[in-house]
């Protein structure tokens, strides 16, 4: 099964497609609630190359990383990847009078519910909206 989710960000594609990119923002917005964060992200953005970004509750208790590889890019509009469990991700950005419309849409896994998923994925996107927008 898939889910998908979305968000506009009004934000140039340039901006918003470095945003998306690059280590120093990633670790500002890739979390799904405010007791956790992303301290750490490393990425080589090309087809083969591999990607980490550790994910963790501020307070220690837990923690894991999120990896795996990508497998297409294609530069302001669309990035696919595998993650090591053997999901596929498809990352889909389209230019808008508006902005950017971000549409991700991923396999589900069997530990979570498909809500809970759709609702962890849709705030992580959130996050990466307010941060895109929020630069000065």
């Amino acid at each position: 099964m898939e889910i998908a989710v979305e968000a506009h960000i009004n934000a140039p594609m340039a901006q918003v497609w470095m945003a998306w990119n690059t280590p120093e923002d990633i670790v500002k917005w890739n979390y799904a609630i405010p007791e956790w964060c992303c301290p750490r992200a490393d990425l080589d953005l090309k087809p083969g190359g591999a990607f980490n970004y550790r994910m963790e509750a501020k307070d220690g208790s837990a923690g894991f990383d999120y990896r795996g590889e990508f497998t297409k890019v294609t530069q302001h509009k669309e990035i696919q990847f595998n993650l090591d469990d053997g999901r596929a991700v498809t990352v889909q950005f389209f230019d808008t009078d508006k902005g950017v419309r971000i549409v991700e849409t991923f396999e589900i896994e069997d530990e979570n519910t498909a809500e809970q998923q759709r609702q962890g994925w849709q705030a992580i996107l959130n996050n990466f909206k307010s941060h895109v927008e929020d630069r000065p």
